[in-house]
């Protein structure tokens, strides 16, 4: 495949580098940290025992947990590696 002045695999490189980079991100976000809260941060529901052994450091009951994962979160779109929009802008 024709990359222009690229080497060869640069975008495939580049696509794994981004992957590898969102993996990490999500990774670091899902382990919550610290002591287990018995009651939510919320809603102020026991939060039932099985589920605090289950995810040592977590906050929140599993409704409120529920709540804040289905709420969409939006992120920039743009792989601003290399990619020659960035250097217009």
């Amino acid at each position: 495949m024709a990359g222009g002045w690229s080497r060869d695999g640069a975008v495939s490189e580049q696509i794994e580098a981004t992957i590898a980079d969102e993996l990490n991100r999500l990774r670091a976000r899902q382990m919550p940290a610290g002591e287990s809260f018995t009651h939510c941060a919320e809603c102020d529901e026991e939060i039932p025992e099985a589920r605090r052994k289950a995810r040592p450091g977590v906050k929140l009951c599993i409704e409120c947990q529920q709540e804040r994962d289905a709420k969409v979160q939006t992120r920039g779109g743009i792989n601003r590696r290399g990619s020659k929009d960035s250097q217009l802008k």
